[in-house]
């Protein structure tokens, strides 16, 4: 898979490549106007922030208008990396459903291939950039007599020779903009793709916030005159609350369809000269001024893989000025081993900041870095005054130093040693690492077996990942054993902001120690997380899971509120069917599991959430993401010898009709992995590929595969006499075969100086 900065030149390339694009003599149509910009702002500027669709060009000469063909000279050499020409865009239709705090997206549209000669064709990338934690659901293409769909497929039902999934084919080309290939589309002809995905919504205060990327481009914009297109925004919003939902903010003209209990429904459909230049954006609030919620039931389907009933339990946190957040005691854990040089540990250190100052005069606080040794602000802990956080300051930015290995037993082991003798407040443990360890089970197991001692409050521990080379289900498990939060920055742009909030919400705990009375009454009880964990006034909390046996009209909530008071509170269940559980805890079932298969290195559980992602339809580490081509084919009518005498009949031969062919194409797997050892090792830094030394063949085949350089370049050909005139004749029949399987034969400097790096090789 191209990396974000070839993406972005690639698609430079291909803006430069479309004024090829004969658009006529009428003078009121004009080509998009490609915007100019200095090499900071390329990257913003051309990475998609709406679904988008390119022509794949890696032989410049086939670009043209395929209805009017400009008959332009031809243009020598080929585009190395292939150039990304952005289609233009029909018409566009987005529909959202909201349900809690998980939002579900599709998008509905058609683009064509506008600048490929008729005669010729390209493969297309679709990109589709995904909001606040995205996961791709699937998408659907229809193109000439071809359809495409993907689907996601267990392991086992993958043959050998499928397994190997090419990076050209889809993947994510950033953790939260999701590609895939359609191979071999005609000139002039129109995709109409259906995508989906889901996300989430950001929850503060009782105020629910999603944005959904929609932010077109002028230069998808038709070549034609200015003729209106139909722009479509649908939106439905199901709160499954029995309180009022107040609409807070929007970026379009929504007009109200309909309103019930707990629900909302809104439209938006206008004609449009030009796309939206904006991201729909929606905010709403549900009213609510103390800890209330609901539990709602569902009955399996008849396929689903796990017939016990479903159950989703959710709580508001209620208004936050009427909430009293516990007195606390917190540890901040921070890893400073060498990768975590430059923005990693700069965005660190600003978020810790914002954080010691949002704790109160009765907390109290600690700071520990480490690397392969640990490094502790204070021998205890100390009271926050101003003159300990100008002290915690000023430690910091002499000890966030980033290097060495990364060891994060013995810190842990520490923070917990400092506030395990709590009395009268919550303990708080943050815990930040890029990398990951051998012995994170040992850690697990260190952390599993703290728990809650004689009505005490055990240590509450909250882990946040950066990057792919750690292990995000072993910081996922040990969030879930401590009964704390989970949160991760996969690109190094939203460390700063992901953690801000991440120490925010983890430091605003207004009930702890929760239990739920009325499930001790069922049988074979599986809930996800399957510790509770406690409610923090800046999200919205949620269980899920399953279950055999009935439930009371009301289930019982108890927990320890943050003056040490007991709170009790009834919340009443609910049977529905409007509302897609199976979907809607499928994510979170899945993190879950996942979790917990790593932990217990079980088998059975592997399997479990393979079955799970292919009833749901939601990627996870054990499952993969295929392409499945359906094409039709026509076949004519075949008669029957005896069609051509006299008196034959017609009904004799078979009626015209179609034959359909399918294909499918893996995709590389979707999953972010369980860390790397190798790259935490070599303090790579995150966002940085890990090093491998290639072979020889490989150097050759690299450095003659760029031969040509990126663009369309002419031959030289004095430079391949002088490089010609220095190989020996061995070398030349080895470079003579090579550059003959390779077809490459542009210029020869490159695969001779790594062929001949002197006369007498």
């Amino acid at each position: 898979m191209m990396t974000p900065e070839d993406f972005v030149r690639s698609v430079e390339d291909g803006l430069k490549l479309s004024k090829r694009i004969y658009v006529g003599k009428d003078r009121a149509v004009a080509p998009p106007k490609i915007p100019v910009m200095m090499d900071k702002s390329l990257m913003d500027a051309f990475l998609p922030k709406s679904p988008m669709v390119y022509a794949i060009i890696s032989n410049p000469g086939i670009v043209d208008n395929p209805d009017i063909p400009s008959y332009q000279p031809h243009v020598h050499g080929r585009c190395d990396p292939p150039a990304l020409i952005p289609l233009q865009m029909n018409r566009i239709e987005l529909q959202v459903d909201c349900f809690f705090d998980n939002v579900f997206v599709q998008i509905i549209g058609s683009w064509r291939v506008h600048c490929v000669m008729g005669s010729k064709s390209c493969d297309c990338l679709i990109a589709l950039p995904m909001g606040e934690q995205g996961s791709i659901l699937g998408v659907e293409v229809e193109v000439h007599r071809k359809s495409y769909a993907t689907e996601i497929t267990e392991m086992k039902d993958i043959k050998d020779e499928d397994k190997e999934a090419r990076p050209e084919n889809g993947g994510y080309l950033k953790p939260s903009i999701f590609t895939v290939t359609i191979p071999k589309v005609d000139g002039g002809a129109i995709l109409s793709i259906r995508a989906s995905w889901m996300q989430k919504s950001i929850c503060n205060n009782g105020e629910f916030f999603m944005g959904v990327p929609f932010s077109f481009p002028e230069y998808v914009i038709p070549l034609a005159k200015k003729l209106p297109k139909k722009e479509k925004i649908l939106l439905n919003v199901n709160s499954s609350s029995e309180t009022e939902i107040i609409c807070k903010h929007t970026s379009h003209p929504l007009q109200e369809v309909s309103r019930e209990s707990g629900k909302l429904s809104f439209a938006y459909e206008t004609e449009v000269l030009t796309w939206t230049h904006n991201d729909f954006t929606f905010s709403y609030v549900v009213l609510s001024g103390h800890i209330s919620g609901g539990l709602l039931l569902q009955s399996p389907s008849m396929h689903d893989v796990d017939q016990r009933a479903m159950f989703s339990m959710y709580l508001f946190p209620g208004n936050q000025q009427s909430m009293k957040v516990f007195k606390r005691e917190v540890v901040f854990v921070i890893d400073i081993s060498g990768s975590m040089e430059g923005k990693p540990i700069k965005a660190t250190k600003n978020a810790i900041f914002t954080a010691i100052n949002k704790l109160e005069p009765k907390d109290s606080f600690n700071i520990i870095a480490f690397n392969g040794e640990i490094y502790v602000f204070s021998s205890v802990m100390e009271s926050v005054t101003e003159d300990t956080i100008d002290k915690a300051c000023q430690w910091i930015n002499s000890n966030f130093l980033a290097s060495g290995s990364t060891n994060i037993s013995q810190a842990l082991n520490k923070a917990i040693e400092m506030v395990s003798n709590s009395t009268g407040v919550i303990p708080l443990i943050f815990l930040v690492t890029d990398g990951t360890v051998e012995d994170e089970r040992h850690i697990c197991e260190a952390i599993k077996s703290e728990g809650t001692v004689g009505g005490m409050i055990s240590p509450r521990v909250h882990t946040f990942g950066i990057g792919l080379y750690c292990n995000h289900h072993f910081l996922r498990m040990l969030s879930i054993l401590g009964r704390g939060g989970n949160d991760a920055a996969y690109e190094l742009d939203s460390i700063e902001t992901r953690m801000k909030n991440f120490f925010i919400k983890g430091l605003s705990t207004v009930l702890a120690n929760i239990s739920l009375e009325a499930f001790d009454n069922v049988c074979e009880l599986e809930t996800y997380p399957f510790n509770v964990p406690d409610i923090s006034c800046e999200g919205l909390w949620t269980i899920s899971g399953r279950y055999i046996g009935n439930l009371p009209d009301f289930v019982r909530v108890e927990g320890v509120l943050g003056d040490l008071s007991k709170f009790v509170v009834d919340i009443k269940t609910h049977n529905t069917n409007d509302i897609p559980l199976e979907k809607v805890c499928g994510k979170q079932q899945i993190d879950i599991l996942t979790a917990q298969a790593w932990f217990s290195i079980s088998k059975q559980m592997e399997e479990k959430v393979s079955k799970i992602s292919v009833q749901t339809g939601i990627v996870s580490e054990y499952t993969r993401m295929s392409l499945l081509e359906t094409a039709r084919a026509v076949c004519q009518p075949t008669e029957s010898p005896a069609a051509g005498r006299k008196g034959s009949k017609k009904g004799n031969s078979q009626q015209k009709g179609e034959k359909e062919s399918e294909r499918r194409v893996i995709l590389p797997s979707l999953g972010i992995g369980f860390g790397s050892l190798a790259a935490t090792a070599e303090n790579i830094a995150p966002g940085a590929e890990e090093q491998k030394l290639p072979e020889a063949a490989e150097m050759i085949i690299n450095a003659a595969s760029n031969c040509c350089g990126r663009l369309y370049g002419d031959c030289c050909c004095m430079c391949c006499v002088q490089c010609c005139s220095r190989i020996n004749n061995q070398c030349a029949v080895a470079l003579t075969q090579l550059c003959t399987a390779l077809a490459c034969f542009g210029c020869f400097e490159c695969c001779a100086a790594v062929c001949c790096s002197g006369e007498d090789q």
